[in-house]
């Protein structure tokens, strides 16, 4: 079932438990770092330049935003993690709203993003072992790739999947939001969750 992408609108923001939506319509869950282009990686993959918003400044989105695709999924934005110029009063705030959307069951799709250049992130390790314990698919996206050299993507890649504990089984697209490279493969794997195919 091919998800109609550029359709994609807002529903809401859910600041608590109460607000999260249950519907029966699959859930794909954005995860990343607040620095690591996330609103990007969702506006390349929508083909809207400001459905999820670009900050100047990390840690834009404290809530977890809702945007319907279509009737049969949402593409659902958690808020940055790791982003320290924020009050530990207000990250700990968003980190009790994440683990009660993680503990919901309502997952049906992990989308973790990464920078393609670095190591992954302490917080990057527990944002996938969140994404694990539920026990719903994960794809990592590993954007940015457009930074690197040709000789740096296989073994950062590498890097990557070591550091998260990846499996054989684990995708991981090379993704460019600046280029759309890994686009149609991202959008292949998220059209074959909500379909309910496999692969």
């Amino acid at each position: 079932m091919a998800i109609p992408y550029q359709k994609a609108e807002f529903v809401l923001s859910a600041a608590s438990p109460a607000a999260f939506l249950r519907d029966g319509r699959k859930q794909l869950a954005f995860a990343g770092r607040s620095n690591v282009g996330k609103s990007s990686v969702i506006n390349r993959l929508t083909g809207r330049k400001n459905l999820a918003r670009v900050g100047a400044s990390p840690g834009k989105t404290t809530q977890i935003n809702y945007f319907a695709l279509g009737e049969t999924a949402y593409l659902v934005d958690l808020p940055g993690y790791g982003y320290a110029r924020v009050s530990k009063a207000e990250r700990d705030r968003w980190g009790a709203l994440m683990e009660r959307y993680f503990a919901s069951g309502l997952i049906d799709l992990g989308v973790m993003i990464v920078d393609a250049r670095h190591k992954p992130t302490a917080d990057d390790v527990t944002m996938a072992n969140w994404f694990f314990d539920t026990g719903c698919p994960v794809v990592v996206v590993a954007n940015k790739l457009d930074k690197l050299k040709k000789s740096e993507v296989a073994p950062n890649l590498a890097r990557i999947r070591e550091t998260l504990g990846l499996g054989e089984g684990d995708r991981l697209v090379p993704f460019s939001a600046e280029r759309g490279d890994g686009l149609e493969e991202l959008r292949a794997l998220l059209d074959a969750a909500v379909g309910g195919s496999a692969d």
